[in-house]
């Protein structure tokens, strides 16, 4: 789990990405090196929210639905979002894992046509595993999905979809991201698993 110390702390200045000391800094007029902006990784306007749209603080999560250390995490997430109230969650679709990944993110992101991607969301973490489409439909149908609606939906906004997902990718790439999960908490970035306890610090920090 990750532990914090003042080294994730947003101090200013030039922007570095992908440090051992966990550091996300964004220079004064927004912009990294290679061009990436808080508005690009924050404020993605395609990208799926979830807690509260209006939260005083935004926590984003790099995941895929294969990595088992994003679903041990997702209650601990969920939960801490939910207690707190005011947190808006930014769900980052990155799937790395191979095809069952691609697929699953985009049915989840199909889900999110149909103003229904908590609970794909939700339901796909939930499995246990490696996914393949037979686990994949069977726990979408569970959850009251309907997979080819999900898939029709996915079709129709492609360009959409697979462009908010080449996106997440290369924030990952200029951000150092070697694995998921890793958490972005205001202007903090954390790699690794974060437990509540951490989560919660790092979300006092974001509004300190």
């Amino acid at each position: 789990m990750t532990r914090l110390n003042r080294r994730h702390l947003l101090l200013g200045g030039l922007a570095t990405a992908g440090s051992a000391a966990g550091l996300l800094l964004f220079s004064r007029n927004g912009a990294t090196a290679q061009d990436l902006t808080r508005e690009d990784v924050l404020f993605d306007p395609d990208n799926p929210e979830l807690g509260n749209p209006e939260g005083d603080v935004t926590l984003v999560e790099f995941f895929d639905y294969q990595c088992p250390y994003c679903k041990a995490n997702h209650p601990i997430l969920t939960d801490v979002v939910a207690a707190d109230g005011n947190i808006r969650l930014v769900m980052k679709d990155w799937p790395i894992f191979g095809a069952p990944s691609v697929r699953a993110a985009q049915l989840a992101l199909g889900a999110a046509s149909l103003d229904a991607y908590e609970t794909a969301n939700a339901t796909l973490m939930a499995t246990e595993g490696r996914l393949d489409d037979a686990l994949i439909d069977e726990a979408l149908e569970d959850a009251g999905l309907d997979v080819a609606d999900l898939q029709a939906a996915y079709q129709n906004d492609r360009n959409k979809w697979d462009g908010l997902i080449a996106r997440n990718g290369r924030q990952a790439s200029i951000l150092g991201l070697r694995g998921t999960p890793a958490f972005i908490v205001g202007t903090a970035l954390y790699p690794g698993a974060m437990d509540g306890e951490a989560l919660r610090e790092a979300i006092e920090m974001a509004r300190s």
